[in-house]
């Protein structure tokens, strides 16, 4: 979000429920004055975001002003989102309009909803490669830590590879990708040059670079 905001190009906030965004504080680089800052800037549309349902007719017009869709990381991306219509119809018309899709960790998760009522052969991001978060942590260190109570009731990695991706890295380095328009990243490692990346890509796309 902070190389994003930098590039100049505002951020707006939804999620499914309309409910806040959550955030693993303890994880949060409190020293880094920039992150500071930038989080707080965007506390407001992360504590009262839009809920996606309300916007998404704005999101996917004709003349949208969107450029890009950004899917943050964290575990909660298995909760509803692969199965929901709505991320569904912004997935698709990203793809159909060229827009950048900007997603890492277990951010992914949310491409498996471009699949609802679709052969799998028709997947529209099948035959794309991606960075995600590796299946062998959830299925061992994450759960031996105490990270996670019990295992998940599906592998990211494997549901995707599944549907026709293919998962580039094998651990966590901070590794991301380009495949056409979908940005990718491993883990929150890679977080900070996924976001030069997507900053980089997007001035591109409108001329500025």
């Amino acid at each position: 979000m902070l190389h994003i905001h930098k590039a100049g190009f505002e951020i707006d906030v939804a999620t499914l429920s309309g409910n806040h965004a959550k955030f693993e504080m303890w994880a949060m680089p409190a020293e880094d004055k920039a992150v500071a800052e930038i989080y707080n800037e965007y506390l407001p549309k992360l504590e009262k975001p839009a809920k996606l349902a309300d916007i998404i007719d704005e999101v996917t017009a004709e003349h949208s002003p969107y450029v890009a869709v950004l899917i943050p990381g964290g575990h909660g991306a298995f909760n509803k989102i692969p199965e929901s219509r709505e991320v569904k119809r912004v997935l698709d018309w990203a793809m159909a309009n060229n827009k950048f899709i900007i997603t890492l960790c277990h951010g992914p998760a949310a491409l498996a909803a471009a699949a609802i009522d679709k052969a799998e052969s028709d997947f529209p991001f099948k035959g794309y490669e991606l960075c995600v978060f590796p299946d062998a942590l959830d299925e061992g260190a994450n759960i031996d830590i105490g990270y996670m109570p019990g295992k998940l009731p599906w592998l990211l990695a494997a549901r995707l590879e599944q549907l026709g991706m293919k998962v580039m890295n094998q651990g966590i380095s901070g590794q991301v990708h380009k495949d056409r328009n979908l940005l990718t990243g491993d883990s929150p490692l890679a977080g900070n040059k996924l976001g030069i990346l997507a900053a980089e890509e997007l001035l591109k796309s409108v001329g500025l670079k």
